[in-house]
């Protein structure tokens, strides 16, 4: 907001330097983005946000200033309308247009007086015509968006206010076609729409050089629907701006009589002296109770009450004393009764009166204090321990955690959806926001893809978060791996990482989870299929690992011939399959063991983990270890047929095996990999 501060001035004695002023209203919560010389006077700009489109006026910055000085405030009424016929006014949606006040005048269009054109060109809006200018410096002054209509072209010369017809479509001010929709409101004379309400105006009853008698418009809009239409349009304006953001109800009487009092004190013409004011639901004002006890709770310090009333008062609300519940015994030292001033559309709860006292009492008053160290309790949740607990074994593994957004495009989110619709934004900011992500891939593709195309060979990423689907909402971990899975060094050559690093990975996970996975053949759309499994607890599909398809690659823009290995696992799943943890302590072995090789040759549809599940079922309970170590296919292997190579480790608590138990042990395995398998020694 581009503020002037000769106009303020005329508001508030204020003769410090506009820097000072920047610096105090930046501590008040009204942060100085910058200053401009303009002439003699100076620019300053302040960021206002969202919830205070009251500060969108130059009255409200100098009511700030006002209180933050202790300064009295003065503000030049205007000489007030008759309530009377102007022109004809009809609301047929009150539900988005509440209120809605007219007024006629006779004018003269030409140039503004040099001052009033110097004044709109220093804070950013250039001067058209006298009437509109007087608008746009209503909307200044006043914060109340206005707009002028050109009498003669109002057919019927009535004002319809009214939701958009199906099919029906204007001409903006920019000379834009605008097709609308019945959610859309519209001010319309007779026969046609001649402005979108709170928007802009329309082409067709602009204000030009030849225009005698004017209609000057002002009104309050609901916000939410300037906001919807101004998004589905693509029209963002200073007037859109501050309606989606709640305008004080009882300013377009204000505004009026304002607007008719510029136009005569510059010459342009002379307002008929009444409005048609139609606001069938008047609203009445929000009282509130503010306790005394609770300010120096909330704020950290103690402020003294005539300062609380000082503030509060200087800010436009009415104070009074407290003289019953719901707080206390209902003696008026308990607090007071707060009357919202209608600008303030912000102000809801007790606790924004506190923040309103706080501010302008001053943080800076705050006490030092010293603050106590405490030892924090350890987390009894089991998922942040359980996600604590992942993220160290991955970030040990030298993954990079990454956070993405939970949104995605919907294209990104296909082949992922294993059968369920996807999770759709009823209102995203963009189609590449336009769904909730139902996995933690899509994101961290989008991240690896980054990432190499900025010339990174080597990429580890991880995300913890939650995936959406139609029937639930779960907490995951993914994983993405591209690159090197040991780096060049002078000890031996470097390797690309492959699908058994992936496994690897998530081996670790379970093994820190307390669970035994098994790996599954599985046909996964977005996966290779011979290089990728379906991750299993206790018969349960948890997840998947494997390399990534290229067709999902080349879409998400990855380099051509990266070999991408993914994962995902569900973490509330492996948390439920986790057993109580109690950690029991074994000692460490007495006596020796016993390491046997075997190969056997079975059908390559078997997976390892089918192998080892049928060794460790056969084999006596000094079986304590089963290591897979080789894998081949090739010359002197059998179509259809895989080598597999295990290393077993025998071991008792109790004595040295004889060498005919650990033969006999071998034997008992062997028969069951023939029996059961079809399997053969090699």
């Amino acid at each position: 907001m581009k503020v002037l501060l000769s106009w303020i001035r005329e508001f508030v004695d204020v003769p410090e330097p506009a820097e000072d002023i920047g610096k105090l209203l930046s501590v008040r919560g009204l942060a100085l983005e910058g200053l401009e010389s303009h002439g003699d006077d100076v620019v300053m700009d302040f960021d206002v946000t969202a919830n205070r489109p009251d500060c969108l006026s130059m009255i409200g910055i100098a009511r700030e200033i006002a209180t933050a000085y202790n300064r009295p405030l003065t503000v030049p009424a205007a000489p007030p309308l008759t309530i009377g016929a102007s022109v004809a006014v009809t609301i047929e949606a009150p539900e988005l247009c509440p209120r809605y006040a007219g007024a006629v005048a006779d004018v003269t269009v030409g140039p503004s007086p040099q001052w009033l054109q110097d004044r709109l060109t220093a804070c950013g809006i250039r001067s058209i015509s006298n009437v509109v200018d007087i608008t746009n410096y209503v909307l200044l002054e006043l914060g109340q968006p206005m707009h002028a209509f050109d009498l003669a072209k109002l057919g019927g010369g009535a004002i319809v206010v009214r939701r958009a017809k199906s099919g029906e479509s204007i001409t903006t001010l920019d000379g834009k076609v605008r097709s609308l929709t019945p959610e859309m409101l519209v001010i319309a004379d007779a026969s046609r729409a001649q402005a979108i309400g709170g928007v802009m105006g329309g082409a067709d009853s602009e204000v030009s050089a030849v225009t005698k008698r004017i209609v000057f418009e002002a009104a309050y809009f609901k916000p939410s629907s300037v906001r919807a239409t101004s998004k589905a349009l693509g029209l963002k304006t200073d007037a859109s701006t501050r309606f989606e953001r709640g305008m004080d109800v009882t300013a377009p009487a204000r505004a009026m009589a304002r607007a008719c009092q510029l136009l005569e004190q510059i010459g342009a013409g002379k307002a008929s002296g009444t409005i048609q004011d139609v606001y069938p639901a008047p609203q009445p004002a929000a009282s509130l109770v503010l306790e005394r006890a609770r300010l120096p709770g909330l704020l950290g310090m103690d402020v003294p009450d005539a300062n609380v009333e000082r503030i509060l008062r200087s800010l436009g609300f009415t104070v009074a004393p407290h003289t019953g519940g719901p707080y206390g015994d209902g003696h008026p030292s308990d607090g007071w009764t707060v009357t919202t001033p209608s600008w303030r559309v912000d102000i809801k709860r007790q606790v924004d009166l506190i923040e309103e006292v706080g501010r302008h009492h001053g943080f800076e008053h705050l006490p030092s204090t010293f603050p106590g160290v405490q030892q924090a309790p350890a987390s009894s949740d089991p998922r942040i321990v359980r996600d604590r607990r992942v993220r160290n074994a991955l970030l040990g593994m030298g993954f990079s955690e990454a956070i993405t957004f939970a949104f995605v495009e919907a294209i990104a989110a296909e082949p992922f959806l294993a059968g369920d619709s996807p999770v759709a934004l009823a209102n995203p900011l963009s189609e590449k926001f336009a769904v909730m992500r139902p996995s933690l891939l899509p994101g961290l593709i989008d991240a690896v893809s980054h990432n190499r195309r900025h010339g990174r060979r080597d990429v580890q990423l991880f995300e913890i978060g939650t995936r959406f689907s139609p029937r639930a909402e779960t907490r995951g971990v993914g994983f993405a791996w591209t690159g090197l899975a040991t780096a060049d060094h002078w000890s031996g050559a470097r390797r690309e990482v492959d699908f058994f690093d992936l496994k690897g990975v998530v081996e670790q996970l379970a093994a820190v989870s307390l669970v035994t996975l098994t790996f599954v053949a599985a046909d996964v759309p977005y996966l290779v299929k011979g290089r990728s499994a379906a991750i299993a607890v206790n018969g349960s599909t948890i997840g998947v690992c494997g390399l990534l398809d290229s067709g999902v690659g080349d879409r998400r823009d990855l380099p051509s011939g990266d070999a991408v290995y993914v994962g995902e696992l569900n973490l509330d799943a492996l948390t439920a399959a986790a057993p109580a943890e109690t950690l029991r302590a074994t000692p460490l072995p007495r006596y020796p063991w016993v390491v046997r090789d075997l190969s056997m040759l079975v059908d390559d549809t078997l997976s390892a983990g089918t192998v080892r599940g049928t060794i460790r079922s056969a084999a006596p309970v000094t079986l304590s270890e089963v290591r897979e170590f080789d894998r081949y296919q090739g010359t002197g292997i059998p179509d259809g047929k895989i080598s597999l190579s295990f290393r077993l480790t025998f071991q008792s608590p109790e004595r040295t095996l004889t060498d005919e138990e650990v033969q006999a042990g071998m034997q008992h395995i062997i028969d069951a990999l023939t029996r059961d398998l079809a399997a053969t020694q090699r």
